[in-house]
């Protein structure tokens, strides 16, 4: 992973305060393609720092990537827990340190900053597809996908008092709530109702109790990615980007979700590419 918000030394901190170095030699896999977690066989996804050496990334037997020291790989399936969608193959002799679900949560927890990095990097990388498929014309009307409820909306509200003063709000059914391009000052938990999302015409995601839109524009302080209406008459929950800051800081859990979250739609898009 490599991009403008992305910084080494942070990635550095947070791997070795949960993780140890580990050496892999040239021509090792590290995981394969279309591989998924297998809990009860104690094979949980990880992510990896490179530390020294080269790890190619390939689609079948194509090299679609490649992977230098200070980079870090595998992220999106440990985090979505979702099959590798290539292989990692050593190019050289190398060293990694490798995070499993549970050394990531440890992790988060004393280094909360990396989590908001980690999100940064993901909203560029929404940024680009998005244009990208823009300029193609692939953001035409399709099929929404499946509804998407990241936390229970009641816990959420709970951490959130004294963070937020903004009080709940309320959308009649077929109300735009927020519009892509517009500067996003607030995210949102719907915490009754539903809400889609929309790029173009495309319908990308439905947003139940539970769903929360608008933190990309929180993460990196610029326009909104996408336009969200009130599918029916919905209750939403308000975040300011102080609180929002304070929240990633204070519950590990909550980070894991946000990130979890931006993963998907990451992955939603990658596919669409495909």
């Amino acid at each position: 992973m490599s991009a403008s918000a992305y910084d080494p030394r942070v990635a550095l901190a947070f791997f070795r305060s949960a993780g140890k170095g580990e050496r892999v030699a040239a021509g090792e896999t590290l995981f394969a393609e279309k591989e998924k977690a297998r809990p009860l066989l104690r094979r949980p996804s990880k992510m990896y720092l490179l530390l020294q050496g080269e790890v190619s990334l390939l689609s079948g037997r194509k090299e679609v990537g490649a992977v230098k020291p200070g980079e870090i790989f595998g992220e999106l399936a440990a985090i979505t827990d979702a099959p590798r969608s290539a292989s990692a193959v050593a190019k050289t002799d190398c060293k990694v340190i490798a995070l499993d679900a549970k050394q990531f949560r440890d992790a988060l927890k004393k280094k909360p900053g990396f989590a908001l990095m980690l999100m940064s990097v993901m909203v560029k990388r929404l940024r680009d597809m998005i244009a990208r498929l823009a300029a193609e014309g692939e953001l035409s009307a399709d099929k929404a996908a499946k509804e998407g409820a990241a936390f229970n909306p009641k816990h959420l509200a709970e951490l959130a008092k004294g963070l937020s003063d903004d009080p709940p709000v309320y959308y009649d059914r077929n109300r735009t709530i927020v519009e892509a391009g517009q500067k996003g000052l607030r995210m949102y938990v719907v915490t009754e109702g539903r809400a889609v999302v929309k790029m173009g015409e495309r319908i990308v995601e439905r947003l139940g109790p539970g769903g929360v839109f608008g933190e990309a524009a929180l993460v990196d302080q610029s326009a909104r990615l996408a336009t969200v209406v009130a599918e029916t008459d919905c209750a939403l929950l308000p975040i300011t980007r102080n609180g929002f800051l304070g929240l990633v800081k204070m519950s590990p859990g909550f980070a894991e979700s946000m990130l979890g979250s931006l993963a998907e739609r990451v992955r939603f898009l990658t596919a669409r590419m495909q």
